[in-house]
């Protein structure tokens, strides 16, 4: 693993935060609550989304205590009202989490529900622990998965399986998710951080510029293509790091 470490948390703040150079670990840290998503995590999350706006790296997102999320704050998310819906709090915040320009790697184990399993799906890479329990019982509680699940999970794991999911409500097992696709791996839990650590490794061996182009490409909606994704390799084509490197590759072949 690339780097050195340094690990920060506010006292009794809702993430703890781990920089290296090339990567960024956010554990979500509210065990005693199963980590549910309370405006607090959505503001931290908003001030670490900044931070890899202005200096991109990897960012690996994980739960304390052997849970990623156990969904919105319940607590709060009771008193919300009309106007507080139409804010988007979470929604804003997972959409950032989305956009940022380096890959988002989910490392999810136990329960991500609701809110929970909405973040897991805002990362481009997700796996998981034997004991990973997906999905968005929100109409349960009288309300909708309005923080992205209506529109990125049918991009995850296909219409038809996404609207078996949340129009029941019933939450995945690590087998299923991962067999739906909406898993890539799932390792024991003593191997998941070493397993995301291990993808983001290989990442930072890329070119980082290709790798945010990469992920601008997969994110363009269906009409872009093709055109974005020759604009963003005729600037990748100019980039001193595609001539050191394929020069690199071919002396490598040469010797």
């Amino acid at each position: 693993m690339s780097g050195a470490t340094n690990g920060a948390r506010v006292p009794g703040g809702p993430l703890r935060i781990e920089r290296r150079p090339d990567r960024v670990v956010a554990t979500l840290d509210r065990p005693e609550v199963r980590n549910a998503i309370d405006q607090a995590t959505i503001d931290a999350l908003h001030e670490l989304c900044a931070e890899l706006e202005a200096e991109p790296r990897v960012l690996i997102l994980h739960g304390a205590g052997g849970v990623f999320a156990g969904g919105a704050d319940i607590v709060q998310l009771r008193e919300r009202r009309a106007d507080d819906a139409r804010a988007g709090i979470n929604t804003t915040a997972f959409l950032r989490v989305r956009a940022l320009p380096m890959p988002v790697i989910a490392a999810v184990e136990g329960f991500a529900l609701g809110g929970g399993a909405e973040l897991a799906y805002a990362a481009d890479i997700r796996i998981g622990t034997p004991d990973v329990a997906i999905g968005n019982p929100e109409p349960a509680l009288g309300i909708i998965a309005a923080a992205g699940a209506t529109w990125l999970l049918p991009r995850l794991v296909g219409s038809g399986r996404a609207a078996e999911l949340l129009l029941t409500g019933r939450a995945l097992t690590a087998d299923e998710a991962l067999a739906w696709g909406l898993l890539s791996a799932v390792h024991p839990a003593a191997e998941l951080l070493p397993a995301a650590h291990a993808i983001a490794d290989r990442i930072a061996r890329l070119d980082p510029l290709a790798v945010q182009h990469t992920k601008r490409a997969l994110h363009a909606p269906l009409a872009e293509h093709p055109a974005i994704d020759l604009e963003l390799q005729a600037e990748l084509f100019e980039s001193p790091e595609k001539f050191r490197r394929m020069t690199a590759f071919l002396e490598r072949k040469r010797s």
